[in-house]
């Protein structure tokens, strides 16, 4: 998906848009869906959003400072449901340019998002209601501020790098590999920016395995809690302007607010500490039944040995695929490899799982049906998409793989098919993995069920499930460290048992009709059963959450209420309390952070 796509100036002549944005969500779709149909991967088809309507110009060009050069941008998100023709945009080279930009904006009315690789599903960055000829500039990091260097770490830790905004995860990984240098915890996607992935304390899937001693400069929480200190554009009361300033974890207060700021604030660059990179191995299984998998503690099924929290204690790492309408998910168990098993296939490079990478033939033309309107089609492409990846893995000898981390950890490109996602994160005990899998799973099998014998199929993607720890101030190198104050990871005041959070997402096209009002229902049962009892569901900032029956971020209780009581007493209002100094213009921000952050 092309993030930074330059056009003339000069306005172009176009029709009306249908929509406010400029364009269609369902257009979008209609094309991904075709080009289904048509054989050619969905992914592909949606990288190209200047393909799919005209870009609209606003409104005149705006004068930016320090010579910056503005040009207008479509702005697409991962999956097509945050839309826009044209919003006007720029380069910026360097973090006074991003100060100049923050006082331009204030005094001319204009607000700021940055956009990186708009890999996101909320609302973050711009508002599916965003106007044509909306005061929004977006910021493309991605162009100039991708510079990297090691730093003296601290004692406690191996090592240090510091990165600017836009430099993407898999470049930085990269970079930290060929010094021997790793982290513990990446989501899947590479291609997401480091300002991306802090905003919204991005996270992988680990926990300790029996007998594993925390290494250091890791930790098994979000890729917030390695940061050591942020550089950001901020407002400065004594000189009454935004200026570029550095704060240290352990320190500031502000490098807490600033480690996960949901879109309310501007990284120019980050130090983040790392430790020893040891080597994975990648084992891939498609032969155990979810019943057993997700198999309720105590029970006949959960004796065998074969639950998810069986292998999350053998390997500490674990993730579960489980597409629509079929029984046996696709289990992914990575564990710590310092040597290369015999069986192992060693791999030198991420994504090393091309039938999920580029979508198959039959899958896609099955997809470009479902969307075209076919939902009943959805068990059909459940059951293709679990028949892809189990012949697949065998095909491409990927069962089982070895190499350094980050060859393993990423494993999701931009071609894959794109769909919509809600997500959760729920705190709890180690010794209640199991029970809340378990809960969890029995609950949306049962509704899937409900809702297809009633002749409808909201629900055609999977269900994903990991576990990770939490940001432990204990692994941070500098002293005095806090948690990131808005983390989905950060520990709970009022629950120290809890030592780890279980992240479910179930995923399915965006216009699937019904989705919303489904997804509502599984809401409504995170939140009333894991209520902070043995278990506390919190929302995950990227994906979707806050459903009524039509709408996703639109259920003002959860947005209002259920999101900041999550967080404890204090927290929330700390945090939003230091982001509101920082930025009392609200400069970086839009109509939904207004909403939430507040």
């Amino acid at each position: 998906m092309s993030d930074h796509s330059e056009f003339p100036t000069r306005p172009a002549a176009s029709s009306p848009p249908s929509e406010p944005s400029g364009l269609s969500r369902r257009g979008v779709l209609r094309a991904a869906a075709a080009a289904g149909a048509l054989g050619i991967p969905l992914g592909a088809a949606m990288a190209s959003p200047a393909a799919a309507a005209p870009v609209i110009v606003p409104t005149a060009a705006p004068e930016l400072p320090a010579g910056l050069v503005p040009y207008l941008s479509p702005y697409i998100n991962w999956a097509g449901e945050i839309t826009h023709g044209g919003l006007w945009a720029c380069a910026p080279r360097a973090g006074q340019d991003l100060a100049d930009l923050a006082n331009w904006a204030r005094a001319n009315g204009w607000r700021l998002r940055a956009r990186g690789k708009a890999h996101n599903w909320s609302p973050l960055t711009i508002t599916s209601s965003t106007e044509r000829d909306a005061k929004v500039l977006l910021l493309d990091t991605t162009v100039h501020l991708t510079h990297m260097e090691l730093t003296t770490p601290p004692a406690g830790a191996p090592g240090a790098v510091r990165a600017q905004a836009g430099v993407t995860l898999e470049t930085l990984m990269a970079f930290l590999a060929d010094h021997g240098l790793g982290v513990t915890n990446t989501p899947a996607p590479g291609e997401l920016t480091l300002g991306g992935t802090l905003a919204i304390d991005a996270h992988g899937t680990s926990v300790p395995a029996d007998g594993e001693s925390a290494r250091p400069g890791h930790t098994y929480g979000s890729l917030s809690n390695l940061v050591l200190s942020l550089t950001a554009v901020v407002w400065d009361p004594d000189q009454g302007a935004y200026v570029v300033k550095t704060f240290r974890r352990g320190a500031d207060e502000e490098c807490e607010a600033l480690a996960t700021h949901l879109g309310r604030g501007l990284i120019v660059e980050a130090e983040i500490q790392a430790g020893e990179d040891i080597p994975l191995r990648c084992r891939s299984r498609v032969d155990l039944t979810a019943d057993e998998l997700f198999a309720a503690p105590g029970s006949d099924l959960a004796a065998r040995g074969n639950t998810f929290a069986d292998f999350m204690a053998e390997s500490g790492r674990v993730e579960t695929i489980w597409f629509a309408f079929t029984d046996r998910p696709w289990l992914k168990v990575w564990s710590l490899s310092p040597e290369r098993p015999v069986t192992s296939r060693p791999v030198h490079s991420p994504y090393n799982y091309p039938f999920s990478d580029v979508v198959p033939t039959t899958v896609a033309r099955l997809a470009g049906l479902v969307v075209g309107g076919s939902w009943h089609l959805a068990p059909l492409l459940g059951a293709a998409q679990y028949t892809v990846a189990a012949t697949g893995l065998t095909a491409t000898l990927a069962k089982d793989l070895w190499g350094p981390s980050h060859t393993l950890q990423f494993y999701l490109r931009p071609t894959t098919l794109r769909e919509t996602a809600n997500g959760y994160g729920i705190l709890t005990r180690r010794a209640d993995v199991q029970r809340v899998v378990s809960e969890f799973a029995g609950y949306y099998k049962q509704r899937l069920a409900a809702w297809a014998a009633a002749g409808r199929f909201p629900i055609n993607g999977q269900v994903e499930i990991r576990v990770s720890g939490l940001d432990r101030p204990d692994d941070s190198a500098a002293p005095g460290a806090r948690p990131p104050l808005l983390s989905v990871v950060r520990p709970h005041p009022d629950h120290p048992e809890y030592d780890c959070v279980v992240w479910v997402d179930v995923l399915t096209q965006p216009t699937s009709p019904g989705a919303h009002a489904f997804y509502r229902e599984l809401e409504r049962f995170l939140m009333s059963t894991f209520d902070g009892d043995y278990a506390l569901a919190r929302v995950e900032w990227s994906k979707g959450w806050g459903y009524t029956d039509t709408a996703a971020w639109a259920d003002e209780q959860i947005i209002e209420s259920a999101v900041p009581a999550s967080y404890g007493a204090g927290q929330w209002s700390e945090a939003v309390s230091v982001l509101d100094r920082l930025d009392p213009h609200r400069v970086f921000g839009n109509g939904f952070t207004d909403r939430l952050v507040r």
